[in-house]
Order: structure tokens, then sequence, then C-alpha cells
């Protein structure tokens, strides 16, 4: 174990083991010294050894160790209750223990230490390609909607170009839509650590489905026919943070927009105690092997043509969670896929019946 690896905690766990349980290993061998040789009782306390230099390290190994050879001296070696030992074999006994026992709690401890050291080299590689996928993420797709916006301000400065009230409309949205999606690139970014680092307020109150959805649409700014509803104004409410199911809902929907031709439907259906809303769309679908992939931060299975951080499907995953819901992939009979958000409810428990999407 590297230097302060282990908490001080284990430490103590590791010395309680080398004296408590020497101690009650000699209570309980005192009384078989006529049925167990020298040899099994150095083997029991070698085990001893090892188990106070897994648990706690190198100390708790040499005092269990330093112990161990004194008891059996005291207890185990003709004349008992003596420092003194007759029989040759018997010292040799005694000095083989404590030699082996030196030499076990080393090579346990260096073994410890090596692993030790691997977790964290895993953890620095980790932290290493997070901080890589970020800078490249942020290289591009937050210096995108920069560069689109500042050059639509420049043209509308521009004295060198006259400019229609139609050409200053079209700078004006260009710059407008970059903003927009430099600001919900931010937002992703600073939810997602503050998800990560429990800092995100969650507040969950019992509200209708409906409600949630027609806001989150809005948000959205859907076009005409963009989303098929199938949303029953008899569900029961949900317990959520309103606020944050909005932004699950915006994210799924437009991930659907994104890679289907035809617009998805969003269908809220009642299953026990739970509502499910269903976001089912008719595009290319993802391969089962990954979609564990699409929940990480910074992953996008289409990296050539997809926009953005590849948060939005990690974030909303981690704000299910945050709200006691989920969020799940299926297949969408006949080829596509469903996302399918799993809320809570107030409503009494009713039997489960499966749902076809």
């Amino acid at each position: 174990m590297v230097p302060g690896s282990l908490s001080v905690r284990r430490r103590r766990y590791g010395y309680l083991v080398a004296v408590g349980g020497t101690a009650a290993l000699t209570a309980v061998l005192v009384p078989l010294r006529g049925h167990l040789d020298l040899t099994s009782d150095a083997l029991l306390f070698l085990l001893l050894v090892v188990s106070a230099a897994i648990l706690g390290g190198l100390g708790p190994a040499l005092v269990a160790g330093a112990l161990g050879a004194l008891l059996l001296n005291f207890f185990f070696t003709s004349p008992f209750h003596t420092l003194r030992i007759q029989r040759t074999g018997e010292i040799v006994a005694v000095l083989v223990f404590a030699a082996v026992a030196l030499m076990v709690s080393w090579v346990v401890d260096l073994a410890e230490r090596r692993a030790s050291a691997a977790r964290e080299a895993a953890e620095l590689e980790a932290g290493n390609r997070l901080r890589t996928a970020l800078l490249t993420a942020v290289g591009h797709d937050l210096r995108t909607p920069l560069a689109t916006a500042k050059a639509a301000v420049s043209g509308l400065r521009s004295q060198d170009v006259a400019l229609t009230d139609e050409d200053r409309r079209e700078l004006l949205e260009s710059a407008d839509d970059a903003l927009d999606r430099l600001a919900a690139l931010v937002d992703n970014l600073l939810d997602l650590s503050r998800l990560q680092s429990g800092a995100l307020p969650v507040r969950t109150r019992p509200v209708p489905v409906h409600d949630v959805v027609a806001r989150a649409l809005d948000d959205l700014g859907v076009r005409p026919r963009a989303v098929v509803l199938d949303v029953p104004e008899d569900l029961p409410d949900v317990r959520v943070d309103p606020g944050l199911l909005e932004r699950v809902i915006v994210n799924v929907v437009s991930n659907a927009q994104r890679y289907a031709a035809d617009p998805p439907l969003l269908r809220a259906v009642a299953v026990g105690d739970r509502v499910e809303l269903r976001v089912i769309d008719t595009g290319p679908g993802i391969p089962v092997t990954d979609r564990d992939r699409v929940f990480l931060p910074f992953q996008r299975l289409d990296d050539a043509s997809a926009a953005g951080l590849g948060l939005g499907l990690a974030l909303s995953r981690g704000l299910m969670e945050a709200m006691a819901g989920a969020l799940e992939l299926e297949d969408t009979p006949g080829g596509g896929l469903t996302m399918v958000m799993s809320l809570p409810t107030d409503a009494p428990a009713a039997p489960r019946a499966r749902v076809a999407p």
C-alpha cells in the first residue's frame, strides 16, 4: 500500500486483529496442546499474521508475528510457561515461524502496495481520459456556436456590406440559435458536474404528467407534427422535480428527433405504481452492445454527424435516478429505439401489466 493509502480505521482494526486475535487463538489452542503439534500451531499463528497484514498493513503484521513467536515459545514449547526451549527442533520451528512471518508480512504488504498503486494509476488514467474528452469537446462543440455567433455579430457591424432587413433578421436568428446551443451545452456541463458531486438540488412533489410534458415541448420549440403525443388526462400525478423532468424530456425527445426521419411518438401509460413516458422512434436504433455506452459522458455513437458534447443522455439518466426514476432503452417493434422514462407516483400500487410500446 502506498504511504497513507490505508485509513486510520483499517490500521486500528489490523492492530486489533494482531493483538486480540493472537490472544484469542492462544486461548483456543492451549487446551488442544495434546492434540496438535507445534507445526500446526505455528501455521495457525501464521494465518493470523497474514490476516493482520491484509487488513492493517505491515505494522499490525509485524506485531502479530512478534506476539505469535513469543506465545509459541511460552505456551507451546517445553518447558511450558517459560521463554526457554529445550528441544532443538522446537527452537528451529519458532525461529522459522518468526522468519516466515516477517517475509509473509513484507510480501503481503508489497502486494497491497502494488495493487493500490495500480488502482491509483487506473483512476489517474480515467481522469486523464475524461479531461482529454472534455478538452476535445470544448475545442469543437463549444467553439462552434461561439464562432457562429461571432460571425453573425461581425456581419451586422460591418460597414462594407449593405444589409437588407431580411439579411439582418437572418444574422440575428443565426446568432440567437448559436447562443442558445452554447447555453444548453454549458448548462449540461454544469448540471452534470453538480449531479456527480451531489450538489444538484432535487425537490420532488406530485405534478400532472401532461403539464410537465407541455412545458417541456414548449421549451423544446416543437414544430407542428414534430412529436406525436399520446398522453391521457386521467394519469395519476407523478412525484418528481418538474424542472428536472422537463430537462429529461427535452433531451430525450430532441435525441429522437435528431436520429429519426419521422416524428417520434411520446406516449404516457400507467404501469402499476409507476408512470412510464415512452419516446418511440423508427430511426436506426442502437446496437445492444452500445446501449450502456450512450449513457456515459462525452460518448456519441456517431461523432461525425452528432452535435453536442454527448452529455444529454448521461445527464438524463442521472436526473431520473435522482428522482427515484429510471431511464432505459428498448427496441421499437419494426425497427428503431424506445426510451422509457419510469416515474414514481402517489397512487396505490396496482398489479403490474406488460404494456406494449
